[in-house]
């Protein structure tokens, strides 16, 4: 058989996901003794393909931890973190190959609710052996968990284990947790979402008793961060933020025997750059919408503004972390949001500082054409490095139901080459 010299189709030579030339000689089976040598020739070219083009060699970047987290390990996991929303509920076989394919390091969302408090069990069963699948193809992966500003009716259908009563030292009951005794005095913020919808008040010891619980349940499944949402509503009238450290050092004791490396890491959005309370930070990583700043004239365009609207670039708190470190502006990530759209989708209006052309972050991003979706990933992720060296744009691998990256048809939106060579990139592959 003849061999084509032809074909310069790049083949990866290196784990790191380097492409390189190779001459297609170790493609032929047929060729005996010569395979082995041409694997040779193969691999003695690449090397000079490397030394020539005076590329530096993939980092390798280091994703161990267990019962606290270095800096460096936990901004290793930021620079390859991904909004994953429902990951553990939605999770499809095309989700654990955009795992594989992509090496994404920190899931974010994969696991939630947004009211619904009673299909907690079923959450569970459904996405624990997920969690148990994920971990299997990459133990290093961080998932994260989410307890949200709201709390329903619906969370009087939940029963109160003796464990949770004996945490909080309240007199054990058969009873289920009660809607009206989490929810602020006065009517305020009642309905806040919707009817029967409500903003918790974290000064109540029954609101504590449920992020606890639900925190203990995501612990439990192998959840090793959770993210508690907007946490400024839920302490107006905790303003110390005494009843917020008390029920996050009860999470993190309970994970410091409970979790898989012994840790969990906290964070929530924090539009005044975080919580600092006796100088020590009350969370383990600072989180943000990434708040895209609609361009005047160039529908449907947008960027990224240090100053713009409440944008946290520049203004992440700084004090002592829960694992111990010291730092002068807390790491952080931002990511696209979604939170409903304006009464004017589509249009521009200068004093609109939270919306993108009238859609929200995730809306304005999924309406994009797919070379502008792509060229933008890019542009923001780049755009956070190197405006603040403590800020990490967490890219898009899905957004709950509304949107995944896939390159699979017809739903994906194909994003995830793009998302891959970006981490790649960063390290230096």
């Amino acid at each position: 058989m003849a061999m084509d010299f032809s074909r310069e189709d790049p083949i990866p030579i290196f784990p790191s996901g380097r492409r390189l030339v190779c001459f297609g000689c170790c493609r032929n089976r047929r060729l005996g003794p010569v395979l082995l040598w041409g694997g040779f020739v193969c691999l003695f070219v690449s090397m000079l393909q490397v030394i020539a083009s005076g590329a530096e060699p993939a980092k390798q970047r280091d994703y161990h931890f267990k019962g606290s987290i270095s800096r460096p390990v936990l901004e290793n996991y930021l620079a390859r973190s991904a909004t994953f929303g429902s990951l553990l509920h939605l999770t499809l076989e095309d989700d654990l190959r955009m795992i594989r394919e992509t090496g994404v390091k920190f899931a974010g969302r994969a696991i939630w609710m947004w009211g619904n408090e009673s299909q907690i069990d079923s959450l569970v069963e459904k996405g624990d052996p997920f969690a148990k699948r994920i971990h299997e193809i990459d133990p290093d992966i961080i998932l994260q968990g989410a307890i949200f500003e709201i709390v329903t009716r619906d969370v009087e259908k939940v029963a109160i284990p003796a464990s949770v009563f004996k945490e909080f030292g309240v007199e054990q009951e058969p009873r289920k947790f009660r809607y009206k005794s989490m929810l602020y005095g006065f009517g305020h913020r009642h309905d806040h979402w919707y009817q029967s919808a409500s903003v918790p008040d974290m000064s109540r010891i029954e609101t504590r008793m449920w992020f606890y619980y639900v925190a203990k349940r995501w612990i439990d499944m192998g959840i090793e961060a959770i993210h508690i949402g907007q946490v400024a509503l839920m302490d107006d009238w905790d303003r110390g933020h005494r009843h917020w450290s008390n029920l996050l050092e009860r999470i993190r004791k309970y994970a410091s025997r409970h979790a898989r490396r012994k840790i969990v890491l906290i964070d929530a959005h924090v539009p005044s750059g975080g919580i600092v309370r006796n100088g020590k930070l009350l969370f383990d990583l600072h989180s943000f919408p990434s708040r895209p700043k609609s361009v005047q004239g160039k529908p449907f365009k947008a960027v990224l503004e240090k100053g713009f609207s409440d944008a946290i670039y520049g203004r992440s708190s700084g004090g002592i972390t829960p694992s111990g470190w010291k730092c002068e502006s807390l790491p952080y990530i931002v990511e696209i949001d979604n939170f409903g759209a304006s009464d004017h989708p589509g249009e521009y209006r200068e004093d609109d500082k939270f919306h993108v052309w009238g859609w929200d972050e995730i809306n304005w991003f999924i309406k994009q054409p797919e070379d502008y979706r792509n060229e933008w990933l890019e542009y923001a992720y780049k755009w956070v490095r190197r405006t603040d060296p403590n800020g990490y744009f967490q890219l898009p691998l899905r957004r709950f139901e509304h949107y995944t990256a896939s390159m699979t048809r017809p739903g994906g939106m194909r994003q995830e080459e793009t998302i891959r060579r970006i981490w790649d990139e960063a390290d230096g592959r």
